[in-house]
């Protein structure tokens, strides 16, 4: 052996010395808010004469061989990077809490690919993210208190849960608009309920993410405005426990339940709440709801995994009607409503099988059942039978015509999907088939009713055995979608994908065919081919653009496309989307940014017309179009303050509608502020660990209450107060919502009957404390 070859072997040795002699090191790496194994963090000793590393596996726990290494650096997207010391793990493996990291351009996303894992800078779409730690901190009692915190979205809440939605549209109660639980849709197509997030579990809620604009390439029709996708809590290495129990001074009480625990391949988690309102501020407004959802994971081996999840809603609410001018301009907290109410009975069962044939190729298939049904004395249904008649007031002050109804469907969907990964251009593709089955029926009854015209109410009512429509449906949807995605250069990365839908409607109906009775019987096909192309440039890691066009579609519902008409004749509308936007990271974990711009355009869109006998019918015949640009920027000018600012303006307007045979062209959409701001502080002092205190403002600007625009509603400002305290395994909190005592409507509406104010909440002091059993007891 040469001289320099002895060089070089005594020169390597001693470099590599620290690593030889090596000790074993292992811990779990876990969500520090709920528990959660982390997979793929990175685990790396700090000495750089050692190039030990090791990646956690799905279950968080990792194992790696050092010598010599004090230190271990642990990183993972969308956490806190920490270190901790090498004889801490030698003592006490035990787990390791990872802290989420808020404002990350990097996190981790799954709806923008059908549950599969990217980061947020590989999807060119504008998606909003309500972390885990977001949801643990808000303690929202309704959904509208997570959503509203992004950029774009204004969730109305309409009280007792019950709400509508604006996200690239105006507030509206049409389906423009998908809700999913992991990914599946929480009702079928062609039976949207503006009020679908009753059925919603927010205790079993880990994460939130909102996709804003057409999805229908990937998850079909509805997902025009946005998509909502509600991600469950999974079972976890770490046994939990947790009660908590809240309340506040005007009526509300709320209990929760969370545990989670594994044994051998199996993991549990049951998370649920009942919630409870009486004797508020306005009358006949109480409501009650209990929830609950089981998730049971087995683990057949390291590659194979089978998720179960069922969920459970039983919701119970007075129906409060919009309040009169008069009443809105006295502060009158009155409710005409005596005995109006809403009442929806929900269940769903979702069984998945994934499966990792290696490392560049996975397939799952899940199995969806669905039963629902929504039973209603509904407010907005009562007519006044004393109204003018060709310019002539007439009948009876006394006397209102209004109906009991009753709607339900079961559901069975079976969705498979594939994906692959290519050695080629870092190529990637996501295929899929499903079938949605799903009958349905309704069924409503005439009530005659009782207004007592000196106290405004109505009081009483008396049931008939007049049957106003009683029909049957069945729903289904089969289709098939495809993604392809790939890196042409450095940086930038193509993302097309493709859906067909084919939609079998049969409408039975049992009662006569009239033009209030619903049409005959009979058969109806709608297909549609819905695209999407787009693309993200990463120059490097602190910046980033994308664009993208899509189409999206929402065939008629059955309740526009059979009730009411003779002979049904409505085609889909049909919406194209163009986009761009971007992201930027100034200061690493201290300042970053994101943005969007869209033009959104409908057709098609089904409308209310009068014909030429005097009645009104839907038909096709509109046009709309919805501009709009969103920004969102996080920052943390100080070290424990984090300030986030969510805005966005746009347009809405008519641009072919015509309604009652008024046209709109050329007008403002009603219903649809221009401005959208929420803004968030918390602050976290170091001399007092554990302890938060945050403040959150929201602004709706003014907006046209018709849509003729002879009116405006100014809009609102309202900001709430947040602080929390947490000791060991106990969490108090004290949320102090509407803090100035603001008095405003959360959306108000004008028609030929006058002003609808809905009002929105006084000032109410939130109190709450939880304790983890489970951790409490560990630690004992």
């Amino acid at each position: 052996m040469s001289v320099l070859s002895r060089l070089l072997s005594v020169i390597i040795l001693l470099v590599t010395l620290p690593c030889f002699g090596q000790k074993k090191v292992s811990a779990t790496l876990i969500d520090s808010i709920n528990n959660e194994p982390i997979n793929g963090a990175t685990i790396q000793c700090t000495n750089s004469t050692c190039n030990c590393s090791c990646v956690s596996e799905t279950s968080g726990r990792f194992e790696m061989n050092c010598r010599d290494c004090r230190f271990l650096k642990i990183t993972h997207t969308g956490y806190q990077s920490f270190i901790v010391p090498i004889e801490q793990l030698l003592k006490t493996p035990g787990t390791l809490r990872l802290q989420p990291f808020a404002g990350s351009l990097n996190e981790i996303i799954v709806t923008a690919s059908r549950g599969e894992k990217i980061k947020r800078t590989e999807a060119p779409i504008a998606i909003g993210l309500i972390s885990t730690a977001s949801i643990h901190e808000t303690k929202a009692q309704s959904a509208d208190q997570l959503l509203n915190k992004v950029s774009g979205v204004n969730m109305v809440n309409l009280g007792n849960e019950q709400h509508q939605m604006s996200i690239r549209q105006p507030m509206t109660t049409k389906s423009l608009f998908l809700y999913l639980e992991d990914g599946i849709p929480v009702r079928t197509t062609g039976l949207f309920n503006h009020n679908a997030l009753l059925e919603m579990n927010l205790a079993a809620t880990k994460k939130i993410e909102v996709i804003k604009g057409p999805s229908s390439s990937l998850y079909g029709s509805e997902a025009i405005g946005g998509v909502v996708n509600f991600i469950s809590i999974a079972p976890t290495p770490v046994p939990v426990l947790k009660i908590s129990l809240q309340g506040n001074n005007i009526g509300y009480k709320r209990g929760d339940l969370q545990t989670s625990f594994q044994s051998g391949k199996w993991g549990f988690a049951i998370s649920g709440y009942y919630a409870d309102k009486r004797n508020s501020f306005m009358e006949y407004t109480d409501f009650h709801k209990g929830t609950v959802t089981v998730r049971a994971d087995y683990n057949f081996s390291s590659t194979t995994q089978l998720q179960n999840s069922y969920t459970l809603t039983d919701y119970y609410s007075d129906m409060r009607s919009g309040i009169d001018s008069v009443s809105f301009a006295t502060r009158r907290f009155f409710n005409p409503q005596t005995f109006t109410y809403r009442n929806v009975k929900a269940q769903r069962f979702r069984s998945t099988l994934l499966h990792n044939w290696n490392d560049n190729s996975n397939s799952s298939l899940s199995v969806v059942l669905r039963k629902n049904s929504i039973g209603q004395n509904p407010a907005y249904r009562i007519k006044e039978d004393y109204r003018k008649v060709n310019g002539v007031w007439k009948g009876n002050k006394t006397l209102a015509h209004g109906e009991i109804n009753e709607s339900s469907f079961r559901s069975l969907a079976i969705i498979s999907q594939h994906k692959h990964r290519f050695q080629w251009k870092n190529a990637e593709m996501i295929g899929g088939l499903s079938a949605d089955l799903s009958p349905s029926s309704y069924a409503a009854s005439y009530i005659r009713i009782h207004k007592d015209t000196v106290a405004g109410k109505y009081d009483s009512y008396q049931s008939t055995d007049s049957t106003l429509t009683n029909y049957k449906t069945t729903i289904n949807n089969y289709a098939t979608y495809l993604q392809f995605a790939f890196e042409p250069a450095k940086g930038l990365r193509l993302v097309g994908s493709l859906r067909y839908d084919l939609f079998h409607y049969k409408f039975i109906n049992n009662l006569t065919p009239s033009s209030f009775s619903g049409a005959a019987d009979t058969s109806t096909n709608f297909k549609r081919l819905s695209p999407k192309i787009g693309f993200t440039y990463n120059p490097n890691k602190r910046i980033g653009f994308f664009a993208n066009y899509s189409e999206g579609f929402v065939p008629p519902q059955v309740t526009e496309l059979f009730t009411g008409v003779k002979v049904p004749y409505l085609q889909p509308s049909i919406f194209k989307n163009y986009e761009i936007g971007g992201w930027m990271e100034w200061l690493p974990g201290k300042l970053s940014a994101d943005f969007s711009i869209y033009q959104l355009k409908g057709s098609n869109e089904i409308v209310n017309v009068r014909l030429d006998d005097g009645s009104f019918a839907n038909q096709n015949s509109g046009r709309t179009s919805h501009k709009g640009i969103e920004v969102g920027i996080n920052t943390t000018p100080v070290k424990n303050l984090q300030l986030r600012t969510s805005a966005s303006y746009s347009k809405h307007l008519f641009e072919e509608y015509v309604e009652k045979g008024v046209s709109y062209n050329g007008r403002e959409m009603n219903n649809a502020p221009r401005w959208l701001i929420n803004a968030e502080a918390w602050y976290r002092p170091a001399f007092l660990k554990g302890f938060r205190i945050g403040t959150e403002l929201q602004v709706v600007g003014p907006y046209f209450v018709d849509p003729k625009n002879t009116a405006r509603y100014q809009g609102y400002t309202v900001w709430h107060l947040r602080a929390g305290y947490r000791y060991k395994a106990i969490e108090t909190w004290i949320h102090l919502l509407n803090a100035g005592d603001r008095y405003y409507s959360n959306i108000t509406s004008k028609s030929s009957f006058g002003y609808s104010y809905q009002l929105a909440d006084q000032r109410s002091l939130n109190v709450g404390m939880s304790i983890d059993l489970g951790s409490l007891l560990k630690n004992n």
